[in-house]
């Protein structure tokens, strides 16, 4: 697995940014500002993910969207972890705003992000028709939050004493 960082023709890979979310205006409003990380697996683009910096140390992941064949194999968990891992130092927090369904949610949760805040009836407002995730119709945007800070203590090396 390999993953890259797309700086041009971005909508090359709208086909799969819709995966993650179904309207092509909202994916137009981030893109753009966004950095794009493309998953490449045998050498064919599997997952995708859009970051935008809110300010004030914030991350945004707008966008995190794995090919459906190839959905529950690790791949949506290993792009989040090397986000984390890139980010980290630059930024404080990742923030990832998604619907009330309860399987997203799980996921989130399992990876260490917790509850942060809710935008109430974003889904309803901002998209033309109604959202559905595992059955369930989507109204509010809640966000999830995870640290980017270390907070395991680095280990000193061997100090040697000074006569």
């Amino acid at each position: 697995m390999r993953i890259r960082r797309i700086r041009v023709q971005k909508r090359r890979f709208l086909a799969l940014l819709l995966v993650g979310d179904e309207d092509e205006r909202m994916v137009e409003r981030y893109l753009d500002r966004g950095s794009l990380y493309v998953l490449y697996k045998a050498g064919r683009p599997c997952a995708v993910a859009v970051v935008t910096d809110e300010g004030e140390g914030v991350l945004e992941l707008k966008n995190l969207a794995v090919a459906p064949a190839l959905q529950r194999h690790g791949l949506g968990r290993f792009l989040i972890g090397f986000l984390e891992r890139r980010y980290r130092g630059s930024f404080h927090t990742l923030l990832a705003g998604t619907g009330e369904s309860e399987a997203t949610l799980g996921f989130y949760r399992r990876l260490g992000f917790v509850y942060s805040h809710r935008v109430q009836d974003f889904f309803t407002l901002n998209y033309p028709h109604p959202i559905v995730e595992g059955g369930t119709v989507l109204r509010d945007m809640v966000y999830l939050k995870k640290s980017l800070i270390c907070k395991t203590p680095r280990r000193r090396g061997f100090q040697r004493s000074v006569p």
